[in-house]
């Protein structure tokens, strides 16, 4: 996956059939999917892959337990399937996750155990295990350090977990195998209309060599996220708001907090929500809260009533209380949601719609990363009628993603290269200094972030310590330590100078000191 390759293919071609604004999981599904059925798909993301939401979530595969609640079985069942299908399809980024239910009432017993009873009815063939309810000493044998005062029990069921910025950067592997053209750092500015105001294409500049391009496209699809309001504000200036933000945050803690391998679930926190502490590599990651927003950013950060609700909530479960101290990072993500009049977040519906402007620009918005594929399907479809094209199969449910490996160690942090693994252990022995690992307390080494550079597109600082590699999510302070190292080896690699360098680690430490508690 090379960007100079990338970038002669938009110079050379005269027409897409399909541009995709947006680089998240609709958006890099929508295009795998339209490769599949023989389009010629461009890809356009102003950042970099899975900048926003799609790398801040809990990190989970999941039919969603408390939308059941809310009655919403349809999307339940729809994710449940899919997350099987996400397990298939990429056995060596998903896998399956022991989750525990905590419980200190006897009347939540039957409760939560009927509940998680219908969702492995509705997970079908693509179950991962049944639930059950188990008693106080099965449950702190999963979850040795839970606090035992009032347990009664616990119910155990399975969902998945995965690593969602990975996974988006395999997904824009595998449509580079197929043939799709994809670009990171390349932003929209404007979209071309014909003689009859319908969108025949994009205005883009690529914002690393501020390189302009018009380019045709027979469909153009918005799969922006939260930002899909822009794109239809440049297609129409009176378009009202479409999107109700909220934001959720996660902290990062030392595995020592929640000892096992198994995660909680809390079902029912003050505010409503649901909280998880769930194993993830070294760490554990816990969330996640739901609040409401005006505004959109590039770069949302955590409010200090979010911290603190997620540590004191914590704390009620766990027997070592953390601190803000032992907080190795914290990030926040936003829901792209769809607007509803007198509604709170935490129950606006996760299922996604596709829509249609009288202009056919398609835009795609809610969903969850959990049923990208189907959102991708759903709007591949729509393109064909929209297009007025032929009909071709929708095949993503049986196609096998970038780096397809099963049995990979899923405690290993460098399992999600799959196949790909033994090559960069290759690339290992040829270069002696890439083994070095990066910092004493990050599991990564130099050979990561060189296969990151060369292979998978990283163009800054950021998409390699952030999205390539997970250093900026499992410690944020040994990230910025690392910075200048990283930015060396990536120079000389991407052709740039000093300067290039210097400017770089500074935009790096000024974001990652987002990422810490002070």
């Amino acid at each position: 996956m090379n960007r100079n390759k990338m970038l002669e293919s938009l110079r050379s071609t005269d027409e897409f059939d399909v541009i995709v604004i947006g680089g998240g999981a609709s958006g890099l599904g929508t295009a795998l999917d339209s490769c599949l059925r023989g389009y010629k798909t461009l890809l356009l993301e102003q950042h970099d892959f899975a900048k926003g939401t799609s790398s801040r979530s809990t990190k989970l595969a999941h039919g969603g337990v408390r939308y059941l609640k809310q009655g919403d079985v349809a999307m339940v069942r729809e994710a449940l399937r899919e997350r099987g299908l996400m397990k298939e399809n990429a056995p060596h980024l998903v896998h399956d996750q022991k989750f525990i239910v905590p419980v200190y009432d006897w009347w939540d017993a039957p409760l939560y155990t009927t509940g998680l009873k219908v969702y492995d009815v509705m997970s079908g063939k693509l179950g991962l295990g049944a639930s059950e309810m188990i008693s106080k000493e099965s449950t702190l044998e999963h979850i040795p350090n839970l606090n035992q005062e009032g347990l009664r029990g616990g119910v155990r069921y399975y969902d998945g977990q995965f690593d969602d910025a990975r996974y988006a950067i395999t997904l824009a592997l595998t449509i580079n195998d197929y043939g799709g053209t994809i670009l990171n750092h390349v932003k929209v500015t404007g979209l071309l209309k014909d003689e009859e105001e319908k969108i025949c294409g994009v205005n883009a500049k690529d914002t690393l060599s501020d390189e302009i391009f018009e380019i045709k496209g027979k469909v153009v699809v918005n799969a922006t996220g939260v930002f899909v309001d822009k794109i239809l504000k440049m297609d129409n200036e009176e378009h009202k708001r479409m999107v109700s933000p909220s934001q959720g945050v996660h902290i990062i803690l030392d595995k020592e907090f929640l000892q096992g391998a198994s995660s909680i679930m809390v079902p029912r926190t003050s505010d409503g929500r649901v909280l998880f502490a769930v194993p993830w590599y070294d760490k554990i990651v816990v969330g996640t809260t739901d609040t409401p927003l005006k505004k959109v950013s590039h770069e949302p950060r955590a409010l200090e009533e979010e911290i603190d609700f997620i540590l004191k909530t914590a704390a009620q479960y766990l027997n070592k209380t953390p601190t803000r101290a032992d907080v190795k990072s914290v990030y926040a993500g936003l829901r792209p949601l769809v607007k509803k009049q007198k509604a709170e977040t935490k129950n606006i519906s996760r299922s996604h719609k596709i829509v249609v402007s009288d202009s056919k620009l398609i835009t795609i918005v809610g969903g969850k990363w959990t049923t990208y594929r189907q959102m991708a399907e759903d709007a591949v479809n729509t393109i064909e009628r929209v297009g007025r094209w032929e009909p071709v199969k929708c095949i993503t449910r049986e196609v096998l993603l970038h780096g397809y490996k099963k049995g990979m160690d899923r405690s290993d942090v460098r399992s999600v290269y799959g196949n790909d693994l033994s090559k960069i252990e290759e690339l290992s022995d040829n270069v002696p200094s890439l083994k070095k690992k990066l910092h004493k307390d990050l599991p990564y080494t130099f050979a990561d972030i060189y296969w990151g550079t060369e292979f998978e597109m990283a163009m800054t600082l950021e998409d390699a310590l952030a999205r390539r590699t997970r250093c900026l999510l499992l410690n944020a302070k040994a990230s910025i330590k690392i910075a200048p190292k990283v930015a060396k080896l990536m120079s000389g690699i991407l052709g740039k100078d000093e300067e290039w360098e210097n400017e770089e680690v500074k935009k790096y430490k000024k974001l990652a000191k987002g990422y810490l508690l002070s």
